[in-house]
C-alpha cells in the first residue's frame, strides 16, 4: 500500500513536473528503506527525474541501481528524449543489448522517436527491422512512432506503408500520419485522412497544427486553431497552446499571441512548463523582452529551454550584460547549457565587445561541456571578432574552421573592413566574395563600394558585368506592422498603400527636420545606376520608412512602434529611423532579417553594426 502511494505521488511529480515535491519523495523512500527493496520505485524515480529536467540526478540513479530491467532502460531512454538529447538515446541503446536485454514494445518506442528527432534514418531502418523480426512486430505505438520517424526524415509516403499496416487504425497512428503530411507541406493529404476520420479529438488537431508550424505554413496553422477554437474543441492538452504560440513568435504576430496568453491564463495552463518557454520565446521574437522577462521570472520551474530562450532573447534585443548575468545564475542552478545557449552568450559578447570572454566561453563549451561547435557558433565567434576590430583574428578564423565559409560569413568580415577602414583586406576579402559569385544583393552593393572606396573601377566595372551575367534577383523588400485587428504590409516602391497622402507628407516633414540637422542620404546602398536624385527617391520609399510612418500616424503617443521587416535594414534607412526616434521622442524596434533594431532618442541597440 505503501509503494503504491509513492508511485502515484512520483508519477504526478513527473508528469506536472515539480522536481522539488520528487526529491522530497526519493528521500523519504531512502528514509523508510523501500529504496533498495522496490525495482518499480528506483524506475520511477529515473523516470521523474528525467521528466522534471534533472537529467545529472536521472542518470546518477540509473548508474548506482544494482540490478535494471526493460523499464529501467526505457525510463534512461525517455529521459534523453525529453532532454532534447536523442543522440545519447542512440549510444546507450547497445549497452543495453550488451547487458542481455533484448527490447520490448516500449523502448522500441523510445529508440524509434530518438531516430525520429535525431534525423537518424539509417539507424531507424535497423531498428524497424530488429522491430519486424520481434514479438512486439505487431505494435501499434511502435508503428506509430515508425510512422513519425519516416515522415520527420522527409519520407512520407514510407510512412503511410507503415500506417497502412496498422490493422485497427486508432487516433495515435491517424494523429501521426496528418503531423507527417501536414510537416512534409502536403496539406490536402492531411486534411483529407483528418476528414475520413469519424471521431476527431484534440489530438488529431494539435497534430494538423503542428505540423504546419514545423513546415513554416503558419498562416494554415492559425486558421485551423481558430476552427478549433469555433467547433469548442476541450482543450485538455496545453501542447496544441504551444504550438499555435510558436507560430505567433514566427509570424511576430504580437497581438494575436497577446490573445493566445490570455487563453492560456483563463485555461490555467500557466503554469505548464513548455507553455511558459513557449511564451518567453515568443515575446522574445516579438520584440517585447520585458514582457518575455516577465514570464521568465514568474516561472516556478525552469529547464534549460527556458534558461536558453531567455538568454538568446537578451541577446538579440541587445541586452548584453543580462544575458551573461543571466548564464552565470543559469549555472548556479545547476543546469547545463546546450549549442544554441552558446550562439546566444557569444552573441551577447559581440554586442558589448567583450573579446577574451567570448573567446572562453567558446572554449568552455568544447572543454568543459564537450559540445562542437557549428558553423553558426563561429559565426557567433566572427560577429566578436568583426565589431571589436580584431580583423586579423576574424580572417584568421575563416581560413582555420572546419566549415567553408558561405556568402553571409564572408559578407560579415568585409562589412567589418568598411566599419574599421582597413581597405588592404577589404579588397583581399571582396576578391574571395567575387571568385564565390555572391547571389545576395546587399553583398553585391556592398562589394562595389569596397572596389570604389579603393579606387578600382576595373573591379566595380567587373563587378557590375557579372552581376548582370548571374541575373541577381531580389527579394522583394517589405515591412509590416501589427496594430492589433489588422497586420498592414508595405512593399519597398510601392505605389498603392493605405494613407498613402498622409504618410508621404510625414515622411518629407522628417526629411526636411533630418537635413536641417545634419543628415545627407547615403545613396551608396542603391545599387543602380541612376542620377542622385533618384537615387534618393528610391531611398525615400523604401518599405521600412513607409511602415514607421504608418504606425506613428495610426498609434497613441508614447506607445512603442514594432516593425517587422524580411531583409536585413539597409544602412540610409538606419540613420533616418534613429532620427525619428530623436524627432517624434518615440521608440521602434525593428526585427531584421538579422537581429532587432530598438531605435530610442536618436540611438540604436546594435550601436550602428549589423
Amino acid at each position: 500500500m505503501q509503494q503504491f502511494h509513492f508511485l502515484h505521488q512520483l508519477r504526478r511529480c513527473a508528469r506536472y513536473h515539480f522536481p522539488a515535491e520528487g526529491r522530497k519523495l526519493h528521500a523519504l523512500i531512502i528514509k523508510i528503506g523501500l529504496y533498495n527493496c522496490s525495482l518499480t520505485l528506483c524506475n520511477n524515480l529515473v523516470d521523474m527525474y528525467g521528466k522534471c529536467g534533472l537529467l545529472d540526478d536521472a542518470f546518477q540513479l540509473f548508474d548506482e541501481m544494482p540490478q535494471r530491467d526493460l523499464a529501467s532502460w526505457a525510463s534512461v531512454f525517455t529521459a534523453h528524449n525529453e532532454a532534447n538529447q536523442p543522440q545519447k538515446t542512440l549510444s546507450f541503446f547497445p549497452n543495453m543489448l550488451l547487458d542481455g536485454l533484448w527490447p520490448d514494445h516500449f523502448v522500441f518506442a523510445s529508440v524509434v522517436k530518438a531516430c525520429a528527432n535525431s534525423g537518424a534514418l539509417r539507424v531507424g531502418k535497423q531498428v524497424h527491422c530488429q522491430f519486424l523480426k520481434s514479438v512486439f512486430s505487431v505494435d501499434d505505438v511502435v508503428k506509430s512512432s515508425l510512422v513519425d520517424m519516416y515522415a520527420k526524415c522527409g519520407l512520407p509516403d514510407k510512412a503511410k506503408s507503415v500506417f497502412d499496416s496498422i490493422l485497427v487504425k486508432n487516433l495515435i497512428c491517424s494523429s501521426a500520419m496528418i503531423s507527417g503530411y501536414a510537416r512534409c507541406g502536403r496539406k490536402n493529404e492531411a486534411f483529407a485522412l483528418l476528414g475520413e476520420l469519424e471521431e476527431k479529438n484534440l489530438q488529431c488537431w494539435t497534430a494538423l497544427i503542428s505540423g504546419f508550424v514545423q513546415n513554416g505554413n503558419l498562416i494554415d496553422a492559425v486558421d485551423v486553431f481558430l476552427e478549433v477554437r469555433r467547433e469548442g474543441v476541450d482543450m485538455r492538452d496545453p501542447f496544441i497552446l504551444s504550438s499555435i504560440v510558436g507560430a505567433c513568435a514566427s509570424l511576430a504576430a504580437l497581438q494575436f499571441g497577446k490573445q493566445i496568453h490570455r487563453l492560456v491564463l483563463g485555461l490555467g495552463y500557466d503554469c505548464s512548463l513548455f507553455v511558459s518557454n513557449a511564451l518567453v520565446d515568443m515575446y522574445a521574437k516579438c520584440s517585447d523582452i520585458v514582457e518575455a522577462k516577465r514570464i521568465f521570472d514568474s516561472m516556478l520551474t525552469r529547464d534549460v529551454v527556458s534558461w536558453t530562450s531567455i538568454i538568446v532573447g537578451m541577446a538579440q534585443h541587445g541586452q548584453a550584460i543580462e544575458a551573461l548575468s543571466l548564464y552565470d545564475d543559469m549555472i548556479l542552478a545547476g543546469l547545463k547549457p546546450n549549442e544554441v545557449t552558446f550562439v546566444g552568450l557569444i552573441y551577447a559578447c559581440s554586442h558589448v565587445g567583450l573579446v577574451n570572454k567570448g573567446k572562453s566561453l567558446f572554449k568552455s563549451m568544447i572543454e568543459d561541456y564537450k559540445l562542437s561547435p557549428s558553423l553558426q557558433h563561429y559565426t557567433c565567434l566572427l560577429d566578436l571578432f568583426s565589431r571589436s576590430g580584431h580583423l586579423e583574428d576574424a580572417e584568421n578564423l575563416l581560413n582555420t574552421m572546419p566549415f567553408q565559409p558561405d556568402e553571409a560569413v564572408w559578407a560579415a568580415l568585409l562589412s567589418a573592413c568598411k566599419q574599421h577602414g582597413n581597405t588592404e583586406m577589404g579588397v583581399r576579402v571582396a576578391n574571395r566574395l567575387l571568385i564565390l559569385g555572391p547571389k545576395d544583393p546587399s553583398t553585391c552593393i556592398l562589394l562595389s563600394n569596397t572596389y570604389a572606396g579603393a579606387a578600382l573601377w576595373d573591379n566595380v566595372s567587373k563587378l557590375r558585368k557579372q552581376l548582370a551575367n548571374l541575373e541577381v534577383r531580389k527579394e522583394p523588400g517589405y515591412s509590416s506592422i501589427d496594430l492589433g485587428k489588422e497586420t498592414t504590409t508595405f512593399y519597398a516602391g510601392e505605389a498603392l498603400y493605405p494613407m498613402k497622402d498622409a504618410i508621404f507628407s510625414l515622411l518629407k516633414e522628417f526629411d526636411s527636420e533630418m537635413r536641417k540637422r545634419g543628415y545627407i542620404p547615403d545613396t551608396t546602398f542603391v545599387l543602380h545606376d541612376m542620377e542622385q536624385q533618384e537615387k534618393e527617391r528610391q531611398l525615400f520609399w523604401h518599405s521600412e520608412r513607409l511602415a514607421v510612418a504608418y504606425g506613428i500616424l495610426r498609434t497613441v503617443p508614447g506607445s512603442v512602434i514594432r516593425v517587422v521587416k524580411n531583409l536585413r535594414i539597409c544602412g540610409d534607412c538606419h540613420t533616418v529611423i534613429k532620427f525619428i526616434s530623436s524627432i517624434t521622442n518615440r521608440k521602434i524596434v525593428i526585427r531584421d532579417a538579422n537581429r532587432f533594431h530598438h531605435f530610442n532618442e536618436g540611438t540604436c541597440s546594435c550601436n550602428d553594426f549589423w
